[in-house]
């Protein structure tokens, strides 16, 4: 899939007229029919099978919130299965909008900045169940998974549920990461895929628990590890390219340390620095080919990069300064390519600069718990976003090397960092 983009200079993308909002809507029976038919070739592929948990509990027009897990673009076609001919808008973020945007609005969904405060999409999901009397689908992580685990949610879920006071669903899928893992270029794997769809709580079990306790149910049915799972099911992936480009989820060397020497290619990956070399098994496992194999589970390893991005943030050591391309969305008409500029990320935050000066921007630690970043974006490249609900900085790293996970994991962390120094600065 790609994006509509256009070459424009800053200043002009910046006088381009602010796009006027609009309610959603509630999707007819044929759109609804239409993205089921539509969904069906790839769930017939997968051999797709449901198993259906609770649901007799929920109302056959009654609205509800539904969170998914999120693994690869096989979850909106599952969720067009599983929950037809129930009418439910889909929180999307923008740029999902560009160049499409009466199709989107026409299936129902609601535009918004990843990792951005955005109260006009709490708006717009009150009047989605309170007076279109429609569902919610979302994907509370936001972003794809990188190592097959969940990513980072937010504490702001318990709240959401709290406020929309209906029913929680939650779908969770397997297969559909091992099939098609963000890491690996867009390269589909034979795997059959299933979900689960659970009715987790009623109206009044959310009105008797605490936000927290809330975010705790959640997060207990967001504990997932898709690699794992892989394993304890037997599932082999025979695809000779099952290890391409998994330097961009591993792309530290634990044996030598070295970053962005990776290299994922075929059905090993490797450090260009030490030489070292594993090969990813057809049933999920590294084994090292030559010495000590310090992870054999992908997810090991990924957690162990975290921890050393904690400690250089600890240390005062960690620092990211590449050159980029710089594109800019501020609505849904298309992606406007700027120009070039320098991305810098440390203890203060992330500072871009660019297009002759024009670009000055910082967004500070506590701006966000997560980052949008991504890999081979819209086919266009790995990408680092940055913004605010006006305006998003999509940055495509120039530099060799793997940036997009770390900068993630950093973010995470230094988010962390900050809000318990808040916090003990307010005790």
């Amino acid at each position: 899939m790609k994006i509509k983009s256009k070459n424009m200079d800053y200043e002009k993308v910046l006088a381009l007229p602010a796009q006027p909002h609009k309610k959603p809507i509630r999707t007819n029976m044929f759109f609804r029919t239409l993205l089921k038919v539509v969904s069906a070739p790839d769930l017939i592929a997968t051999h797709f099978k449901v198993n259906r948990i609770g649901m007799e509990k929920l109302g056959k027009n009654e609205p509800c919130l539904i969170l998914m897990n999120h693994s690869s673009f096989i979850d909106l076609e599952i969720a067009a299965s599983v929950l037809y001919p129930r009418p439910f808008n889909i929180v999307c973020t923008t740029d999902g909008f560009v160049g499409k945007n009466w199709l989107m609005r026409s299936i129902g969904c609601i535009p918004t900045q990843k990792f951005v405060t955005d109260l006009t999409l709490v708006r717009d999901m009150v009047y989605a169940v309170k007076t279109l009397k429609s569902s919610i689908l979302m994907y509370p992580e936001a972003s794809y998974s990188f190592d097959g685990t969940a990513t980072t949610l937010p504490d702001s879920i318990g709240e959401c549920l709290k406020m929309l006071k209906v029913p929680l669903v939650v779908i969770r899928t397997y297969g559909a990461f091992s099939r098609d893992p963000l890491y690996n270029g867009l390269q589909k794997r034979k795997v059959k895929v299933s979900a689960d769809v659970e009715y987790v709580l009623s109206p009044e079990e959310i009105a008797e628990k605490s936000k927290e306790e809330l975010n705790c149910i959640i997060r207990e049915k967001f504990s997932f590890d898709n690699f794992r799972w892989q394993q304890e099911n037997g599932i082999k992936i025979k695809e000779k390219f099952r290890a391409d480009y998994l330097n961009r989820v591993l792309y530290k060397c634990p044996h030598c340390l070295a970053e962005g020497k990776m290299l994922g290619k075929g059905t090993h990956i490797s450090c260009e620095a030490c030489g070292k070399t594993y090969e990813l098994t057809e049933d999920g496992f590294l084994r090292a080919e030559n010495g000590e194999t310090e992870f054999s589970h992908i997810p090991d390893w990924f957690a162990w990069e975290r921890e050393c991005v904690k400690q250089e943030l600890a240390d005062g050591a960690y620092g990211l300064d590449i050159p980029v391309d710089i594109a800019v969305l501020t609505g849904t008409k298309s992606l406007y390519r700027v120009g070039e500029g320098r991305l810098t990320h440390g203890t203060e935050g992330f500072h871009l600069t660019g297009c002759d000066g024009k670009i000055d921007y910082v967004q500070k630690p506590l701006s966000s718990y997560s980052l949008y970043s991504d890999y081979y974006w819209y086919e266009i490249g790995d990408v680092i976003c940055i913004g605010t609900n006006k305006i998003l900085y999509y940055c495509f790293p120039k530099a060799e090397g793997d940036f997009v996970s770390k900068t993630r994991l950093a973010t995470e962390e230094l988010y962390k960092l900050k809000k318990a120094e808040q916090l003990q600065k307010t005790k």
